[in-house]
């Protein structure tokens, strides 16, 4: 039995040093770097938002409205290309059959709504708009718009081409919802054989009873992803990209 015992603290301690020693591979910024927020949207991080009661503690805790406000600025500072990747739901996604937990949710509440791809009728100001402090920096040629997604990931879009189209094999990503619409386009990206690196504090995610979505994405983001960076550490990235 002291054999038995001996061996099996044996095989959790080599399991944790394993896991301890967790690889980091690093990510370097170049000229085929892009950066990619998904959802930066009222709905998400207005305190009149739709959705601002399940992630507003998240939002508040990891600073994300101005960490996400400081890599839209790193972007035009250092002429790295960014593309926004929406979330919006028309009129003829509410006849869908069948749904998820959280998609059912998100049409109960008309999270997102518009009325259709060529209607911008009550758009402004809207749960679907830009958050208003971001939009004099989305609202430029430099910035691409991808089609909307409509689940979580960048299945549904074209992101992926737009990135293609422009050459870029790397991405800086942040946006919101984290342990959903982020980390979905984390691992679509990815698969894809993007080199990814994530924002954490750029990102938010629900926190509901018995529930820490946030905590959930923060340890993805680290397991799947090339690098996670704090906000502050990518201005230091870039810092170093300027010097080269």
């Amino acid at each position: 039995m002291k054999n038995l015992i001996r061996t099996f603290v044996v095989f959790a301690t080599g399991i944790t040093g394993v896991f301890a020693q967790l690889p980091e591979p690093g990510f370097t910024i170049d000229e085929h770097t892009a950066i990619v927020i998904t959802d930066p949207q009222n709905d998400f991080l207005s305190p009149q938002g739709v959705a601002w009661g399940a992630v507003g503690q998240s939002v508040k805790e990891n600073n994300t409205i101005e960490n996400l406000e400081t890599i839209f600025k790193l972007g035009e500072k250092y002429n790295i290309p960014v593309f926004i990747s929406p979330h919006y739901y028309y009129e003829h996604d509410h006849v869908w059959k069948f749904e998820g937990a959280l998609e059912k949710l998100m049409h109960n509440i008309s999270m997102f709504d518009r009325g259709d791809q060529l209607n911008v009728k009550g758009f402004e100001g809207s749960g679907a708009d830009w958050l208003p402090r971001y939009k004099k920096y989305i609202e430029k040629d430099r910035v691409v718009v991808t089609s909307p997604h409509k689940v979580f990931g960048s299945e549904s879009n074209d992101l992926a081409l737009q990135l293609r189209k422009q050459k870029i094999d790397k991405v800086i990503l942040a946006g919101m919802s984290g342990n959903l619409c982020a980390e979905s386009h984390m691992r679509e990206l990815v698969e894809n054989g993007f080199e990814v690196a994530v924002v954490g504090d750029a990102t938010a995610s629900a926190k509901l009873p018995g529930l820490d979505g946030d905590q959930a994405a923060q340890t993805n983001y680290k397991m799947i992803s090339s690098k996670l960076f704090t906000t502050k550490e990518l201005v230091d990235e870039f810092k170093n990209y300027q010097m080269k």
